[in-house]
């Protein structure tokens, strides 16, 4: 593939735009046995895309077909790219993962799944949507761990409660818990393989409590690792996208 199209397959931009990089002398990859990228000026030499790296401006960059990045969201921000009242979590991610193309457009990599904008913790980035839609079916049942920091003491009654199934408004079928366990007076860990509208909160509030802080630490098999810190994002390798539709 010539090293513009490779580029734009990452979203540095328009082809026209790729190739003025290069043209002006932004653009090194890195060659076998060469520790240092060597600087390219062609931007129509080609390259095989298998395992390749550049430089772009400074910043090392390797070649994803598609695109799975992990994210720490913090709080006070939205998981939409049109946010109402928050910031975006899309601006916590280097412009060329809001740009990738996909069929002709800009799409970016998408959140699979969205926490509240108060809600922290682990999220999921890709542009690949056949992996969105398979992470996000209900019938593939991939278990979420949330933290839950509550306002009230917590009490076993209120744990059984969300173990056994609770009614939410405008629900017909009891929802429960795949796991809920007590970690503390006013904290409790929550298992769910489902995604409904403000589900955990409103199961804590049928199970009579209230959150008062929220944290997804886990999806599937993946955890949130412990040395990302809060809107800090890192790539996921494919040996790791296992992980995450791990059901057990």
């Amino acid at each position: 593939m010539q090293l513009q199209d490779i580029l734009y397959s990452q979203g540095f931009g328009t082809r026209r735009v790729c190739a003025g990089l290069v043209q002006q002398g932004h653009v090194a990859v890195y060659q076998p046995g060469v520790p240092e990228p060597v600087l390219c000026e062609d931007s129509s030499q080609d390259f095989e895309e298998e395992g390749l790296r550049f430089r772009v401006q400074g910043v090392d960059w390797p070649f994803k077909a598609k695109a799975y990045v992990m994210l720490h969201k913090p709080a006070g921000t939205e998981c939409s790219q049109k946010p109402s009242a928050y910031p975006s979590v899309f601006t916590l991610l280097p412009a060329p993962l809001r740009q990738r193309p996909s069929k002709s457009s800009v799409q970016g990599v998408q959140a699979v799944g969205r926490l509240d904008q108060d809600t922290t913790g682990l999220l999921i980035l890709t542009d690949d949507g056949p992996f969105i839609h398979r992470l996000n079916s209900p019938k593939r049942h991939v278990p979420k761990v949330y933290d839950v920091t509550a306002k009230h003491e917590v009490t076993p009654a209120q744990i059984q409660k969300l173990r056994d199934g609770v009614l939410l408004h405008d629900e017909n079928a009891t929802v429960r818990a795949a796991a809920c366990e007590q970690t503390g007076s006013h904290t409790f860990r929550l298992t769910l393989t489902e995604g409904k509208y403000h589900q955990v909160k409103r199961m804590v509030a049928a199970a009579g409590n209230r959150v008062e802080g929220l944290h997804r630490s886990r999806i599937g098999g993946m955890e949130l690792p412990g040395d990302l810190a809060p809107g800090q994002w890192r790539w996921i390798n494919e040996d790791a996208l296992s992980l995450l539709t791990t059901t057990t």
